[in-house]
């Protein structure tokens, strides 16, 4: 069994190893995305055999005896001169792919700035008493008691040091209830869904979420996830719909960031939450008086409560791009503002590391 266990540790140990050679062409294909369970994450690797495991003798050995080359394999058959293609899918859990992620793009790790109270109560033993039940007696002091007890008394005999505790000699431990102080941060995805954001974008976004999900998840305790669709209006959605929907209005950027801070302020004070705001978008927006709203919203209520505001704009045969020019221009001295372009999917991975590199 030991010897299984450790061969186990070594294909684990090629697996991640090539998990990190190949992790640009997983974020890229997206092979990972929608094979996230609760836990874990199925990784097809190809062209990685898997041990076999044979019983009894093999006196004979492979290709002898007689015969002519050829038979036993059928009439008719011929034997092909290509290698057979095998796809091994193995499990590797979020926290594990998480690591390779900041190992590899040498992410800092995140310092939670808020701290909220769990949910989950944890119990903090703070004394003794003389009362309390069976379940919190502390034998120790119980016994330490009887053995004063019989010393007073004089009933003590040290050549047959036999204790037995009555009730007052009984003591039990006390605690309170106190709530668990833990890190937790929430995402607010925000996306462009008007029409000239495309399946091929909203692909390389779904990609940018799953890798920015693990990341996180993997600093922080508790973790939630908001996602905003809009175009000329904005609305909350579920994950789901927020990769699916696409419209064919106009776009009107300061509707998202007007719900995304009702949503904050609603619900996520920032002496408890660690706020991450990320907007995917091409880069068109409606007009440049839109613009100058988003600006005053950013600068006034948005980043002073955020760890950071992420904008990734997602090129587009439709969009003109101009969007994430107008941010570099306000905001090029601010580091809480983090800005990305994205041409094409075999840039995600550097725009993961743009997103996520300042440890924010």
């Amino acid at each position: 069994m030991l010897n299984i266990d450790r061969d186990l540790g070594r294909f684990r140990d090629i697996v991640k190893g090539r998990v990190r050679r190949e992790l640009r062409k997983y974020m890229s294909s997206g092979e990972l995305v929608g094979r996230k369970g609760k836990e874990l994450v199925s990784i097809p690797l190809p062209q990685i055999g898997l041990p076999r495991l044979r019983y009894g003798e093999n006196k004979s050995g492979v290709g002898q005896g007689e015969g002519e080359e050829g038979e036993g394999a059928g009439e008719g058959q011929k034997a092909g001169d290509a290698a057979g293609e095998h796809m091994l899918e193995v499990e590797i859990s979020m926290d594990e792919l998480a690591e390779i992620l900041g190992e590899e793009l040498e992410l800092p790790r995140i310092e939670p700035k808020g701290q909220r109270e769990a949910a989950a109560d944890k119990n903090k033993y703070t004394g003794i008493s003389v009362t309390g039940p069976e379940s919190l007696r502390h034998n120790k002091r119980t016994y330490r008691q009887a053995l004063k007890r019989s010393i007073a008394a004089g009933i003590y005999d040290p050549d047959k040091p036999i204790i037995v505790p009555i009730k007052e000699d009984k003591r039990y431990r006390t605690y309170e209830v106190q709530k668990e102080p833990r890190s937790a941060a929430v995402l607010i995805y925000m996306m462009d869904v008007s029409g000239s954001m495309g399946k091929e974008q909203k692909e390389i976004v779904r990609s940018e979420a799953f890798w920015i999900d693990a990341w996180l998840q993997h600093n922080y305790d508790d973790v939630e996830t908001r996602f905003i669709i809009h175009d000329a209006t904005a609305r909350e959605v579920d994950r789901d719909t927020f990769f699916r929907t696409r419209e064919s209005g106009g776009t009107l950027i300061s509707s998202a960031y007007k719900l995304c801070m009702e949503i904050i302020e609603a619900e996520y004070p920032a002496s408890e939450w660690n706020i991450y705001p990320f907007h995917f978008s091409d880069g068109d927006n409606w007009s440049q008086s839109d613009t100058r709203t988003c600006v005053d919203l950013l600068k006034t209520r948005m980043i002073p409560v955020a760890n950071q505001f992420s904008y990734a704009q997602v090129d587009s045969q439709y969009g003109s791009g101009q969007f994430i020019k107008d941010l570099q221009e306000a905001f090029k001295e601010d580091d809480a503002v983090v800005l990305s372009r994205i041409p094409n999917r075999d840039a995600i991975m550097d725009s993961i590391k743009e997103l996520l590199g300042r440890g924010r």
